[in-house]
């Protein structure tokens, strides 16, 4: 399993659940609904077709400007009779309007160099406007990029802030974005970040250990907190800062060695992740259980099987609170499988029929995509984050 960012509470350690509660107060943000999200790639993809095309303007004038060079070289030669050099130079002289003339020209020689103006001085002047139109298109992209960018950061709430656009950061915010999901990521690289800008994610350069920075990334509003950088000493300190500045703030940290674990969690993280732990596990159990992580990558990953594991909220309104597993007829109409019930005195797995189901449980289910938005539906709850 490549690495990737888990949880005990957010996503699991072996199954990449998906909750099927929307993010803030009960719908997806439009900045991060699908529909933004398809626009937001046809802008992406709008911004490389112009800059393909100047980039393929440009090689078309360059070639013909070396063509115009070689045919002005040639025809001197032939027709004036002049040394191959001479004659390329009288063409740089041309193109360049120095006008040095090497040697005087005859008739048929000063109607040559009348179309090598025309046509040579021509293509100069139309590849300095392509040139500048390229580098003002650049600038100007960047700029109001940037400002774009913070505008959308400035109005995210219950979002997520990666901080480290490594492994662990990136795997975190493919996740995250395969949901669809809110985040920002704080990255000190600016080169880094450039590395990421055709994925459309909200970026932050900046030092995550900086108070400034993470208020720049609305951290007050801001539903969680990943501290995934590559050393633990900046973990800690990140985990530091962010607890200071939301006390309510949930914040998983990546932890290098075993011993950072409980600095971690003293320093106010809430959930640690050792990847190197995990991959550990994860190489162990491929040995001993085949067959488990065979049907957890079906279940995850969908090789094979269209199947996921997620979790549905009971709301105070939904109509299978009150009901039984049986009564509620989740598994006849839905066709989604009730592996466990989450609640706060505990996790009860594989439920009895006759277990009832109250308002504040979880429901832990297995299904098909669409069965498990359709038992989402029924629940009467709302795409949100997450919850232990």
């Amino acid at each position: 399993m490549q690495e990737r960012f888990v949880s005990g509470h957010y996503l699991t350690a072996c199954v990449r659940s998906q909750s099927y509660t929307h993010l803030s107060r009960g719908k997806l943000d439009p900045l991060i609904s699908p529909g933004t999200e398809r626009r937001s790639v046809g802008t992406s993809e709008r911004r490389n077709d112009g800059t393909m095309r100047t980039s393929r303007n440009l090689k078309f004038l360059a070639a013909a400007l070396a063509l115009v060079v070689g045919l002005g070289t040639l025809g001197f030669h032939y027709i004036e009779g002049w040394p191959w050099f001479d004659g390329f130079y009288m063409v740089i002289t041309t193109l360049t309007t120095i006008g040095d003339q090497t040697h005087s020209l005859s008739h048929a020689g000063r109607v040559f160099n009348v179309i090598i103006i025309l046509g040579g001085v021509s293509l100069v002047f139309l590849a300095i406007g392509s040139l500048t139109q390229a580098l003002l298109e650049f600038e100007l992209q960047n700029f109001f990029g940037r400002r774009r960018m913070e505008r959308d950061i400035g109005r995210l709430s219950g979002h997520y802030i990666i901080c480290g656009a490594g492994r662990v950061g990136r795997s975190a915010a493919r996740e995250l974005a395969r949901r669809p999901a809110q985040f920002v990521i704080v990255e000190n690289n600016e080169s880094k970040a450039q590395k990421f800008a055709s994925e459309n994610w909200l970026m932050l350069v900046g030092d995550a250990t900086q108070e400034q920075t993470l208020r720049d990334a609305q951290i007050d509003r801001a539903g969680g907190l990943v501290a995934a950088t590559t050393t633990d000493a900046t973990n800690l300190y990140i985990v530091l800062t962010a607890r200071s500045l939301n006390p309510n703030l949930r914040i998983i940290a990546r932890a290098s060695e075993e011993m950072a674990e409980k600095h971690l969690r003293s320093a106010g993280a809430d959930s640690v992740v050792s990847p190197y732990i995990f991959a550990g596990q994860r190489i162990a159990h491929s040995f001993l259980r085949p067959h488990v992580v065979s049907f957890l990558d079906a279940a995850t990953t969908h090789l094979g099987m269209d199947l996921e594991i997620g979790e549905v909220p009971i709301t105070p309104r939904s109509p299978c609170a009150g009901t039984t597993i049986e009564t509620s007829r989740i598994r006849q109409d839905r066709g989604v499988i009730i592996l466990a019930i989450k609640r706060q005195a505990g996790m009860r797995f594989n439920p009895a029929p006759d277990d009832r189901i109250v308002a504040g449980d979880f429901l832990i289910a297995m299904g098909e995509p669409q069965q498990l938005r359709e038992l989402e539906q029924t629940a009467g709850s709302q795409a949100s984050e997450l919850k232990s």
